[in-house]
């Protein structure tokens, strides 16, 4: 699976050249499941200003030719419905000075859980009404809806990485004391109604992923962590969730997890086998006899790669030719494959 990755190149949300060929290429590399960035349900659920975008009609033409060239050239398409809420309004990455954007540079209120930053440089986010939960969950609903149109296979829900849903999960950011809050059972709930409303739009016999951090990483004050992902996971199989996809972190900066080659693994492994849910693994995982072995054992269903397939787009084939795995090449690669690759 290519892992969703932001390439902050749209243009009011719309999908143009850059994200046709950068997935394609993926698909032409031999990736089994490509799926989009972060793609906001809401205007204001963007991380930048250059997110991709499903909150209106006007998104669908472009996605659709987007999912027809990945399923086109052998993979299927999949899309990540994602929500920023505390998160968003902030400069592209690689633009120097601050990362938040303030109204004189373009960016836009935003919401969470409860009125507590993401950081001191970021503004103080709204606090949603019980009302307003009911419209972003209904955004998730209408997002659903039009990927389906578009031709997408598989949706994934971000509730990971620091965004809204996670916010919601976790105690660091959601200090709520009414049904969205306090307790797991209320601050989860969210997350439950999100699931319930795709469920209804998205056809049955398509699968439907959650991206989850497993644990906050945070040690000095209640958080979210792997026996709540656990926990969660339990709850969301049974409403029509096929997969956990297992990444960490992002709810605070000063969160330090050990990057070390496969270190998120053991999450996917543990969700896996406590929820009893099929999970995928992602985090440095670069090498394909590293890749092989986490399926071969066990401790997930699907192996999502990241930053290795930014590198080198057909990391897939050359995995497959370092299993001893031949003729998956694209013919008009063939030629040159015979000679070039190792």
């Amino acid at each position: 699976m290519l892992s969703p990755m932001c390439q902050y190149s749209a243009r009011e949300g719309l999908a143009n050249d850059w994200h046709v060929v950068h997935l394609g290429a993926r698909a032409v590399g031999g990736a089994a499941l490509v799926v989009t960035e972060a793609t906001a349900v809401e205007e204001r659920g963007r991380i930048s200003p250059s997110d991709l975008g499903i909150w209106s009609e006007a998104h669908v033409a472009p996605l659709a030719r987007l999912a027809g060239v990945i399923d086109g050239n052998g993979a299927v398409p999949g899309i990540q419905l994602a929500h920023a809420g505390r998160k968003a309004s902030t400069k592209l990455p690689w633009a120097p000075g601050p990362r938040p954007l303030g109204p004189a540079d373009g960016g836009w209120a935003t919401v969470g859980p409860s009125p507590i930053p993401f950081g001191p440089d970021f503004a103080e986010p709204h606090e949603l009404t019980t009302g307003e939960i009911g419209g972003v969950v209904e955004s998730f609903a209408r997002a659903a809806r039009r990927a389906h149109r578009a031709g997408f296979k598989v949706i994934e829900i971000h509730a990971g990485h620091g965004y809204l849903l996670h916010e919601f999960f976790s105690p660091v950011a959601n200090q709520r004391s009414d049904r969205y809050g306090g307790s797991f059972e209320g601050r989860v709930r969210i997350g439950l109604e999100v699931v319930g409303a795709i469920r209804a739009e998205w056809p049955a016999e398509l699968p439907l992923f959650m991206r989850l951090s497993a644990t906050d990483w945070i040690d000095d004050r209640p958080s979210w962590t792997l026996a709540d992902s656990i926990g969660l996971a339990r709850l969301v199989r049974p409403l029509g969730v096929d997969l956990i996809d297992c990444s960490s972190g992002s709810m605070v900066r000063s969160a330090a997890p050990p990057e070390t080659p496969g270190f998120q693994v053991p999450f996917a492994e543990a969700i896996r086998r406590e929820a009893e849910i099929l999970t995928a693994a992602v985090g440095l995982i670069t090498d394909p006899l590293q890749a092989e072995e986490i399926i071969a054992s066990g401790k997930a269903d699907l192996v999502a790669l990241g930053r290795a397939m930014l590198v080198d787009p057909h990391w897939p084939l050359r995995a497959a030719r370092t299993l001893g795995v031949e003729g998956l090449w694209p013919d008009q690669y063939l030629r040159a494959r015979a000679t070039v690759v190792s």
